[in-house]
């Protein structure tokens, strides 16, 4: 008598299957599964989610590839996909947008929703939620500078957010292409280089707010420009980054109807800003933006992306653990994000926040514990010691020539006590420099294979 198969592994294969909206090759389904399983067993238990009529199969030998079934799938992702707790408000929410569009209201962009919202009186997170998300946010350290938290785990944030929202937009590389993509510039193979891009323009975004996290704000700059690096490269009109929309847009899937009229889109767009400006908690500005930003679509396109990392805004200055939406499964926060367009409800968003939080939360604390205590004076000299570091190797420098440029710079930047150490310092990184840790400074695998022919030779 056949052994019966685990229910579990089998809902974990039909989600994975499911975030790929052209259907998922074997390989990839490797790729995305959490737990190591024989290939032999993984082909029996997708034949098996095909038999059940779970999935559907396309194409013959190698270039077999697995869909997800509407109806089902999409139901196994959200229902059993995650252990994401929902609240009865929530679930009413997820029951509505499940239907089909025909059995849905259509409906136009509301200003009443926006207008309704009055910062510091109305709170689309309880005060329970709030107390929540802060005492485990909060790390354990002594006060610091706007960014110090985001800047001690940005090397796993930025693989981690990059790929995540990525992924929410259909984006199919594997977590370890997206490593490869950032780490070594290498473009994963059988991708197309749209989704290289959009992974390489969030590492860009990224690194804006991290960098500039005492200058950033819910304003034109910070909001624009967020906008254009995210949207680099991506637009079929080149002109419409970082510009505001002036064309109609329309939403897949939905019976949402955007506004249309430029003139009200900008000042709309206005009203939602110095809205988002005035809220005091960080937790109800971040999740205000990812309400309010994609519901106006404010940009031709990529607007989910801009709201996604806009929210890691207020959490990035004061310093909380960041938001990187890690295990959200793609049908739960679109069908999430659709009951914001058609019914102005945020309960069903709300309940993603609060749970992609928590574990965002938990993640980032054993990542910063598993660093330890960063060194103050590197990170007092974070921005000098990776600039210094990256003009010598684009330049490139030879020893002589770097010792030369390291001196001026310490003498030029740096106070006179320190001078000393922050040579030494310089001078071990470049001694240390191999091709797995250039990338932390901004050098393409050309510019350091450059420098680091001539530098072994001197």
């Amino acid at each position: 008598m056949a052994r019966p198969l685990p229910n579990d592994a089998l809902t974990a294969i039909a989600a994975i299957v499911a975030r790929f909206p052209d259907g998922a090759a074997l390989t990839e389904i490797e790729a995305a599964l959490t737990v190591t399983v024989p290939r032999r067993t993984l082909q029996y238990r997708l034949h098996a989610l095909v038999d059940a009529g779970r999935l559907r199969m396309s194409g013959q030998r190698r270039g077999v590839r697995y869909h997800a079934l509407n109806a089902s799938v999409a139901s196994i992702a959200v229902d059993n996909g995650s252990d994401l707790p929902r609240s009865p408000e929530g679930q009413a929410v997820f029951d509505y947008i499940g239907q089909p569009l025909a059995r849905r209201r259509p409906v136009g962009y509301s200003r009443a929703f926006l207008e309704g919202y009055r910062p510091n009186e109305t709170f689309y997170l309880g005060q329970v939620h709030r107390d929540r998300l802060a005492a485990i946010g909060r790390p354990q350290m002594e006060a610091a500078p706007a960014g110090t938290y985001a800047k001690q785990i940005l090397n796993r944030l930025l693989i981690d957010l990059a790929w995540n929202s990525s992924r929410l937009e259909g984006n199919t590389y594997s977590l370890l292409d997206t490593r490869r993509l950032l780490d070594f510039g290498e473009a994963a193979q059988g991708h197309g280089q749209r989704e290289a891009q959009m992974i390489l323009n969030h590492k860009d975004a990224i690194e804006f707010l991290v960098t500039n996290a005492e200058d950033i704000g819910f304003n034109r700059y910070t909001i624009l420009n967020l906008h254009a690096l995210l949207a680099n490269n991506l637009l079929a009109d080149p002109t419409a980054v970082g510009r505001l929309r002036h064309i109609a847009v329309g939403i897949e899937g939905s019976v949402f109807h955007p506004l249309e009229l430029p003139d009200q889109i900008v000042e709309n767009f206005d009203q939602l800003l110095a809205s988002a400006s005035a809220i005091r908690d960080p937790f109800e500005q971040a999740f205000f933006m990812m309400v309010q930003l994609p519901y106006l679509q404010p940009f031709d396109d990529v607007n989910k992306r801009v709201s996604r990392l806009a929210a890691n805004i207020p959490l990035i200055q004061a310093n909380l653990a960041p938001l990187s939406f890690a295990d959200v499964p793609n049908d739960l926060y679109a069908r999430a994000t659709l009951g914001v367009y058609e019914l102005n409800d945020v309960a069903a968003l709300r309940d993603v926040f609060l749970w992609a939080y928590e574990r965002s939360a938990a993640r980032y604390a054993a990542v910063r514990q598993s660093l330890g205590e960063p060194d103050p004076f590197r990170l007092q000299y974070r921005d000098t010691l990776r600039d210094t570091i990256r003009d010598i190797v684009r330049t490139p420098m030879n020893r002589q020539a770097a010792r030369a440029h390291l001196t001026s710079v310490a003498r030029e930047a740096i106070p006179g006590t320190d001078q000393d150490p922050f040579i030494e310092i310089v001078e071990t990184e470049l001694l240390g420099l191999h091709e797995g840790n250039f990338a932390r400074y901004q050098v393409r695998p050309s510019e350091f294979h450059t420098w680091f022919e001539g530098w072994q030779t001197i």
